[in-house]
């Protein structure tokens, strides 16, 4: 299938939100790997020296507090969890980011539903513990989300070709 390159902002915003979520996804893959092959107490130690700087500066600091916590936080099954779940998402977003990259039109929708299933999953957790971070992953992946049915819309009508020109001159005076 022929390949589309941007030509406005709204498809230069898509390629760019695809790349990124690709770029997430090989993240979580890694975190993942991490999760199952080291050692919750090589893990912890890594965490403290990564984030011991900041902290000595400013030892309330939101992020690398919570970076500690969920180090420490981190169980044997609650790490299996984890690891399996970021591989899971991982390679899933990676094969769908590479196939719509590639425009199988098959990845559109599988796209577009295993986002409104995050969604969802985010809103609940959102409902349960709202932050800023969970706010703004939802708005990004919605917008994602329709920036999808967009260019899906748009690669289907291209693969099905130009349509007839049935009834060209209906609109034309004779005479």
């Amino acid at each position: 299938m022929r390949r589309f390159r941007p030509a406005g902002w709204l498809d230069w915003t898509f390629e760019i939100a695809l790349i990124l979520k690709g770029i997430d996804g090989v993240l979580e893959i890694v975190g993942g790997l991490v999760l199952l092959v080291v050692s919750k107490e090589t893990l912890e130690g890594w965490v403290q020296a990564l984030t011991f700087h900041e902290l000595s500066e400013d030892p309330h600091d939101f992020l690398f507090t919570r970076l500690v916590a969920g180090s420490h936080s981190l169980t044997g099954s609650g790490a299996t969890f984890a690891a399996l779940y970021l591989l899971t998402h991982g390679v899933v977003k990676v094969v769908l980011v590479v196939a719509v990259l590639r425009d199988y039109l098959w990845a559109y929708p599988w796209m577009i539903g295993f986002l409104l299933v995050f969604i969802a999953y985010q809103l609940y957790r959102f409902a349960l513990h709202p932050t800023w971070g969970m706010a703004l992953l939802t708005v990004v992946d919605v917008l994602i989300v329709g920036l999808t049915w967009r260019e899906w819309g748009r690669r289907r009508d291209a693969a099905r070709g130009p349509s007839p020109d049935i009834g060209l001159d209906a609109g034309r005076g004779t005479g």
